[in-house]
């Protein structure tokens, strides 16, 4: 199960979404996989929160 993390592009920056559309200025919820694990280790973006997993 991938962890769900809320991250923001870092400042000045603008990062697209794996959908084409650009990751919003106030930060998203995603789901951690490699495509955000790249853009976070090249400093593209800044995780704010890990979100808890939701109990079924």
């Amino acid at each position: 199960m991938m962890q769900t993390r809320f991250i923001k592009p870092a400042p000045g920056l603008l990062v697209r979404m794996p959908n084409g559309n650009v990751l919003p200025a106030e930060g998203a919820e995603v789901e951690m996989n490699s495509y955000w694990l790249r853009r976070l280790e090249d400093g593209d973006i800044d995780v704010v929160r890990t979100v808890k997993g939701k109990k079924s």
